[in-house]
Parts: structure tokens; sequence; C-alpha cells
């Protein structure tokens, strides 16, 4: 099976590593995973500093060859919201909460060119010791570690509720 996905991967954490294991997972072995890593024009629209590509890529690569995933993988650079999405000959599309709506978009769009539509693996996204979820953006601001943990006491949100829409 083929199985695409992508992201920022920055800083890498416990909701992206269920993501990349989940598309790993479906692709089974001797399947392909091709992880689309947004380039630096393109993570330059997150709200939080992000490490140039190469730096992302090398931390990305450390964790997939740190596991035992029976699929072969690649990372290609990802410098819109659809990548190679759009053409490419795959079988799924695993996605968290948060880009599920762009995995619909992909599938419209690739009816519209007549391409086949392809399965899409939603993830839920990973929670945090205090029930929100695992963000970059709140790992950057030192609210949680990686894992979820609570670093601080704060306790406010981009989204004004107390917790960030990004997983």
């Amino acid at each position: 099976m083929k199985v695409m996905v992508g992201g920022t991967f920055d800083p890498l954490h416990d909701g992206h590593r269920r993501l990349i294991a989940r598309s790993f997972e479906l692709a089974g072995k001797g399947g392909i995973v091709t992880i689309g890593l947004t380039t630096d024009s393109f993570a330059s629209r997150k709200v939080h500093p992000v490490r140039g590509y190469d730096e992302r890529k090398a931390a990305l690569e450390r964790f997939i060859q740190g596991e035992e995933y029976g699929a072969s993988w690649r990372i290609e650079p990802l410098s819109d919201r659809y990548g190679s999405a759009l053409d490419a000959e795959f079988d799924a599309l695993v996605v968290s909460e948060e880009t599920l709506p762009i995995a619909h978009e992909i599938n419209l769009l690739r009816k519209q060119k007549g391409y086949t539509k392809v399965d899409i693996h939603h993830i839920t996204c990973v929670l945090a010791d205090d029930g929100r979820w695992i963000s970059s953006t709140r790992i950057y601001r030192g609210e949680i570690d990686a894992h979820g943990k609570i670093l601080s006491g704060v306790n406010s949100g981009i989204d004004g509720k107390g917790g960030s829409r990004e997983c």
C-alpha cells in the first residue's frame, strides 16, 4: 500500500509520532510511505518559529530510522497544502483532526482531475496531561514538552479558549 502524510514536524512531538506510526502501519510490510515536509517558505506561515527544512528533515529521518517500520519511505518537499497528493498514485492519506478538511479537498480536486479518490485515515490528536492537544505552538510557548507533560502554568491559547487548534 502507498500512503502519504504531511506536516511541518517541528518540534517532533507525540502527536506527530502517532501520525507517522499510523502511516507506516497502514502501508504495511512492503508498502511505501511518502512524507511531505513543509518547505521553509510554506512553514513560515506558522505562528511560532520553525527550524530550517534540512534540520527538520534530519530529525524526522532520525526518528523513523529509530523505529522498526516494515515499509520503505521517502521525504519530499511540501510547498503548499496539497503537495504531490493531487497527482501522485497512492492509496491512503493519513491526517490529524486539524488537517482533515484538507484531505477532503484533495479528494475533491483529484476527482475533478479524473483521478481516483484515496482513502482518508484520520487520527485523533494526542492530549497533553491537561487534556488539551499537544501542539508545536504549546511546546514553543513552554507550556508542555514533546510528550505533553506540563511545564508551566500558562493557560492561554491562540484560539482564545485556552487551547491551540493545532495538533
